[in-house]
Formats: structure tokens, sequence, C-alpha cells
């Protein structure tokens, strides 16, 4: 009897043990940081910027590039660092190197000092930024010219605006965060030329680079402060710049009246679905492509120094759908922004920035 007990012991401890390894070709979340087969021959690692994978912006889409790369290639596996402040991103990175990651991302252009650091002691090791250029035999770098997705907002918000004022705020005054403001702002100037209107531009003076800012990504009721702020001075178009920040103000238009949201980076009325009744529409940048590009050209052994840059044209930036907004856009408008995006492909308009990308 008790050599039978044993053998079943024995039998059950060996199916648990077979139990705690994933098969070979499974699909898991690990620890929560990873997604992959963890023996596959290719690791991608990816350092955030502050605000966390589910910022619901430009790391959640980082991420998302990652895992939809994974998703095609099962030999690819991939993990990801929390950078909770800018002091992460150094130490983040260098360890992500240390793991011997074959390629490694950093998100956001907060991170490109730090990315051209550790990529210098890490000649050998292949690097990405994602809203920064990097000039480095080993840094593959990520851009958009969010200025054209962005002039398309400024124009529908101005079409759309019945007080005469919209706004826009960003996060932080960076280069990735201005050169959506400078192009909302176009936007609007584009829609009075046309219209022979005065709609005006609340939060973002273009000539002087001034405007409003939270000061950081994460302060969700410094951005609701604003966006209330800009709703008392009339604005019923709002365009918030902040990724995770930008749901204070998206909290603050739902409990206002006849004012509505354009998202940032993302499709919002997708991203934050619980606000989806105040998204008009969203100036997206199409992070999650170009890492999965990014990820393709490192796994396939292609150039470490490349360099990738989002615009209408290659569908890197974009306007969003109207989604429950479709009926309350008038047709007219909606035929002038697809004569507008036609003409900014075609280079016959130009969108000025000093944040654009340098071709």
């Amino acid at each position: 009897m008790r050599s039978r007990i044993a053998l079943i012991v024995c039998a059950c401890t060996a199916l648990l043990a077979a139990c705690a390894e994933p098969p070979p070709n499974a699909r898991y979340a690990g620890s929560g940081n990873t997604y992959g087969t963890a023996n596959a021959g290719f690791e991608t690692c990816m350092v955030t910027d502050a605000g966390g994978v589910d910022d619901k912006s430009f790391n959640e889409s980082g991420w998302n590039g990652v895992k939809a790369a994974i998703d095609a290639n099962p030999g690819v596996y991939g993990s990801y660092r929390q950078s909770n402040s800018s002091a992460d991103y150094e130490p983040n990175l260098r360890a992500s190197a240390d793991d011997d990651c074959d390629l490694v991302i950093g998100v956001g252009g907060l991170m490109a000092e730090a990315v051209a650091q550790v990529a210098s002691e890490y000649p050998d090791q292949r690097f990405a930024i994602i809203d920064a250029h990097i000039d480095s035999a080993n840094v593959y770098s990520m851009e958009f010219n969010a200025a054209q997705s962005s002039y398309l907002a400024g124009y529908l918000a101005a079409g759309m605006s019945k007080t005469g004022r919209v706004a826009t705020w960003g996060g932080m005054q960076i280069p990735a965060v201005t050169i959506f403001m400078d192009g909302f702002a176009a936007g609007v100037v584009g829609y009075n030329a046309a219209h022979g209107s005065k709609v005006e531009v609340l939060g973002w003076n273009v000539g002087d680079q001034n405007g409003s800012f939270t000061g950081n990504f994460d302060d969700t009721s410094a951005g609701r402060s604003l966006t209330e702020n800009f709703i008392a001075q009339g604005a019923d178009v709002i365009h918030p710049v902040a990724g995770p920040v930008g749901m204070g103000g998206a909290s603050a238009v739902q409990d206002a009246s006849n004012v509505s949201m354009i998202w940032v980076d993302s499709d919002g009325y997708l991203a934050v679905s619980e606000y989806r009744d105040i998204m008009l529409s969203s100036s997206m940048k199409d992070i999650a492509a170009a890492v999965r590009v990014a990820i393709d050209n490192a796994y396939s052994g292609g150039v470490k120094d490349g360099r990738y840059v989002g615009t209408l044209s290659n569908d890197g930036v974009g306007l969003a759908p109207f989604h429950d907004f479709d009926a309350k856009v008038p047709e007219p408008l909606k035929q002038e922004l697809t004569a507008l995006r036609r003409d900014i492909v075609d280079g016959k308009i130009v969108i000025d920035s000093p944040a654009a990308p340098k071709l």
C-alpha cells in the first residue's frame, strides 16, 4: 500500500513540475513584464518612461508594438523595465544591456541623452529610441512628424467649435509635445484663412513657443485644473498633449457641457474608452508599427543606425475616426479634411514646427 501511495505522490510531483514550465511555443505574461516564449532566440527589452506601460499613450503603444512583433515571429521574446522617474533611465537601460538583450528600446525623447550614453558604453549592442534622433552607429531612431496629423486636428477643432475658442496644453515642454501643439495651432490658422473666421487658440503661442504645461506626465489633477480653466474661458474643443495626464482633462470635459476632446498618440476612443462619449477624434502617431519595424529590422540583421520618420504619407501619423461624433461632423468639413490630407502628402501644404524631424 505504501509503495502505491509513493508512486502516486511521485507521479503528481512530476506532473506539477511539468506544468510549472511553459510549453515550448506558449505565449505568456510571466511576471507581468514579459511576453513571448521564454526560450526564444531574440530578446527585445523595452525601457518605459514614467507613466507606466499602461499609460494609454506612448509607453503602452511601444509595448503593443513589441507584442505585435512577438506575435508575428516565434523567434522573438520581449520584456520591459518600468522607469518611475528620469533617474531610472540609465540604470534600466544599462541593466537591459547587461542582460544581453538583442535590442534595447528607450521610450520617449526625454530618454535620448540616457540612450546615447549607454549606447556609447555598449557599442556592440543594438539600441532604439522613440521620439528622438540619435546620431550613433548602434541606435535606430524613430520619429514622427506629428505636426501633420495635428494640423488636421486643429482644422477639425476650429470647424467644430461653437464658441470660437479651442485650447491645447502639454505635459512637458519638449519637442515630442510641442510638435503637436504647433500643428494644432497651424490647423486653426488654416481654417480661419479658408473660412474668414477668427477661431482663437488658447494654451499655445507658436511665435513665442510658449504655452501651458503641467510640467510632468503623471499629475492628472493638474491636467483637470488646466482644462477647467480653458473651459471657463470658453474653449469647447480641448487637445491635451500629455499622455496619461490627459485623462485628468478628459474628466473635466466629461463633466462639462458641449465640450469635446481630441486625444493624442493613440485613438482615444479605444484607449480611454471610459471617455469615448467626449472623443471627437485623436491626433495619432503609430508608435506600435514603428517599433515592430525596428524589431523586425534588428532580428533580420539590418542596419543598426537606421531611421524611421512617421508621416501622413506612410500612415505613421494620422487623424483618428470620429466614431460617435461622425454624424455631428458636417460632410463639407470631412471633405476639406480629406483634401487637406492629400495636399500635405503631396507637399502643397507644409506645416512648420521647430520640433519637426530634420530630414
